[in-house]
């Protein structure tokens, strides 16, 4: 990995991810991934070929939808048959638009007491 890009795109990655009620990070698989409770609803690595990126648990529907953007979003490897998507992260990345899809990513995964809180913030 490239560190100092890797870093500071991992740091906007963690504050958006970890500003949401109950949200923790857990390395797995030797990345860093973000949970509500125990559910993962993102993951930050980078794929071969893509770049640095972050897997969002966005459903099926939603999965479909994003990956017609076949310039930004891939199936996220080993997950896409659970309705996970991933979008590459570089110097384009729009920051307004992955905070809106890794809040939704996180409804689909949070209890009912996280969706309460993050309605009250």
């Amino acid at each position: 990995m490239k560190y100092a890009k890797t870093d500071k795109i991992l740091d906007r990655v963690r504050a958006i991810c970890l500003a949401l009620p109950e949200a923790i990070e857990v390395e797995a698989w030797g990345h860093p991934t973000f949970r509500a409770g125990k559910k993962m609803f993102a993951g930050f690595g980078e794929i071969p070929d893509w770049g640095l990126a972050l897997g969002l648990k966005v459903g099926f529907e939603r999965q479909e939808e994003l990956l017609k953007d076949s310039s930004r979003f891939f199936p996220t490897p080993y997950a896409a048959h659970q309705g996970w998507v991933s979008v590459k992260l570089d110097a384009k990345t729009d920051w307004n638009e992955v905070k809106q899809l890794v809040v939704e990513a996180y409804k689909q995964v949070a209890l009912n007491r996280m969706l309460k809180a993050l309605n009250d913030l």
